[in-house]
């Protein structure tokens, strides 16, 4: 028995570990997002399509130059303005403005600690309380045996890439600090040894 429902049309290249809140209910229509270093939008696909207040940002003109286009392709009544191209440590929404801010693969390319708080704390400032924080990074739990620090925390991966990483410790650290609540445990995928992926949901009281 075939489906009429086209996953790739609905969801493109969403990532998983975002489409289970989804499946949570946790981000529900109505709700004003904001992904914070979109890229091409490949996570807002259902979002738009779906109802939703999308915003975004990102670094690259060509990247929010896609995001645009899909956009006005999948939203047309969502302004353009929404999506903004300025750095995730210094974006120009007002405080408390979004009930989910979405940060997918984006801060693990902090160049040093500093830059990597700052974009935090960007992000933490522009979320309503009660709102969503939903995070995927590179760390390096799983895999601490199998990387080369380069300075502070950056380390040369197996796979031959440079990151900023973070530990368990320091993501409850910074949990505490702000008074987060985590929606769910610290969950970390170890990609055949190569790199370490980890999903860090909080709720801002």
């Amino acid at each position: 028995m075939s489906s009429s429902l086209n996953l790739q049309e609905w969801f493109g290249g969403i990532d998983i570990y975002l489409f289970d809140q989804l499946l949570k209910e946790r981000i529900v229509p109505g709700m004003r997002i904001l992904d914070a270093g979109c890229g091409t939008g490949r996570n807002l696909v259902y979002l738009l399509r779906s109802g939703f207040e999308v915003f975004g940002v990102d670094e690259s003109s060509a990247a929010l130059a896609h995001t645009r286009q899909l956009a006005k392709t999948l939203a047309p009544h969502l302004p353009l303005d929404n999506f903004r191209v300025e750095p995730v440590e210094r974006m120009s929404f007002t405080d408390e403005e979004f009930d989910v801010v979405l940060s997918s693969a984006v801060l693990h390319f902090a160049r040093d600690e500093e830059q990597w708080c700052r974009m935090f704390s960007e992000m933490w400032r522009v979320l309503k309380p009660g709102g969503v924080f939903f995070a995927r990074l590179a760390s390096s739990i799983g895999i601490e045996n199998k990387i080369t620090i380069v300075k502070e925390r950056r380390y040369l991966l197996p796979d031959g890439s440079e990151r900023f990483l973070v530990d368990e410790a320091m993501l409850l650290s910074v949990s505490a600090e702000v008074n987060g609540e985590f929606l769910d445990p610290i969950k970390t995928t170890v990609v055949q040894n190569m790199r370490s992926m980890t999903t860090w949901c909080l709720r801002k009281r």
